[in-house]
């Protein structure tokens, strides 16, 4: 049985004011034209479908006919479980159904409507399919009965130890999860609950597994075990994942064997410095591709009127400044007292912009402001 794993698709993501779905779309093409190439028997999908827990409504249409050209039109089985990205009951609507379509969706821990565990194995061919949602050590408690459980090592073991209970020889083992391996490395754009460790899980724990296919990190080559990978994410999200190499594994379960296979950046996504004079000169902002991703580390000290409009005639997407060698002049910190005196997010981030940049916000940089602020207002 052939397997494809792919993970972190963040559907409805955006790169600083830029929307994504463009990428995300071109890239969940080349999956699925990877998917007939390799002839692929299986997709799994490793959690963080969605980018928010209340996602937009076009995040659901645009996922929604991923999952159906999958599914439906190329009928492939789908084998999917929910991230920490993912509201988890949202998500599963409809999961019970979904499963006479072969897809198989996991989002919580615990007993469904038939009385199946959520540890309980998915059979596919020679496959024996664990989907482990991501989950917290109080769900876990909840799930196995068990007070005692106060870490996701703890709970993971337990998880592996009721997953392994279900083992049937001369099947191949396969896990899926959602989670933080120890030994692993993490981007910017993940956002990582670790505290002291105590999210942590020993690789070791999947040493009787054939194969662990893992989502959470956007870096495929975060983890380098024997039996464990993470697919990383299609689509570069964050300046630190400039140099990333974007793909999906495939996995064989009659040879053992995994290759993983890349894919083209939708966009290009690059990373200038220079000063202004030295960026808005033809030779230079000619070499950049109109449609790239351009973030700028500017050697200016000094305090430059319309910078954003200057760059921008330049490199028509900036997505981000930064000042190499910070303003000339500007030496104060921040004061709390005055943030305090600040009685709304809009004051505050006004007052914070004021104290650090030395300027004030335009018109049209508070317009914009409380626009995101009236978003994230309503999505909580």
């Amino acid at each position: 049985m052939r397997v494809l794993h792919t993970a972190d698709w963040h559907i409805g993501k955006k790169l600083y004011e830029y929307d994504l779905y463009a990428e995300q779309v071109a890239a969940f093409e080349q999956i699925r034209q990877i998917a007939r190439q390799k002839k692929v028997d299986a997709v799994v999908i490793a959690g963080d479908l969605y980018d928010r827990s209340v996602p937009s409504e076009e995040a659901v249409s645009v996922l929604k006919q991923m999952l159906v050209k999958l599914n439906i039109e190329d009928k492939l089985p789908l084998l999917a479980i929910s991230g920490n990205h993912d509201s988890a009951r949202r998500l599963g609507v409809g999961d019970e159904w979904f499963e006479h379509n072969q897809y198989f969706l996991k989002t919580e821990l615990g007993i469904d409507a038939k009385g199946r565990r959520t540890l309980e194995p998915v059979e596919l061919g020679n496959c024996q399919f664990f989907l482990v949602p991501y989950f917290n050590p109080k769900a876990s408690r909840t799930y196995f009965e068990d007070d005692n459980i106060s870490t996701m090592a703890q709970a993971m073991a337990k998880v592996v130890a009721e997953c392994e209970s279900y083992f049937k020889p001369g099947l191949a083992h396969i896990l899926v999860g959602h989670c933080f391996v120890a030994g692993s490395s993490h981007e910017d754009s993940e956002v990582s609950s670790t505290v002291g460790g105590l999210d942590e899980v020993p690789v070791s724990l999947f040493k009787n597994f054939d194969y662990v296919a893992l989502g959470h990190l956007h870096n495929h080559q975060a983890l380098l075990a024997d039996n464990a990978r993470y697919a990383g994410s299609p689509v570069k999200f964050s300046l630190s994942e400039l140099t990333n190499q974007k793909g999906v594994y495939i996995y064989d379960t009659e040879t053992n064997d995994r290759e993983f296979v890349p894919l083209k950046d939708p966009t290009p996504m690059v990373s200038l410095t220079g000063s202004l004079d030295e960026l808005c000169q033809p030779a230079k902002y000619n070499e950049v591709a109109d449609q790239a991703f351009v973030f700028v580390n500017l050697t200016d000290r000094q305090v430059i009127a319309n910078l954003v409009e200057k760059l921008r005639a330049c490199y028509p997407r900036l997505v981000h400044i930064e000042r190499q060698n910070g303003l000339e002049g500007i030496t104060q910190t921040p004061s709390v007292e005055l943030l305090k005196e600040a009685n709304s997010p809009l004051k505050m981030t006004a007052a914070f912009f004021e104290q650090t940049q030395g300027l004030t916000l335009s018109a049209a940089q508070q317009d914009y402001l409380a626009q995101l602020l009236a978003e994230i207002e309503e999505e909580q």
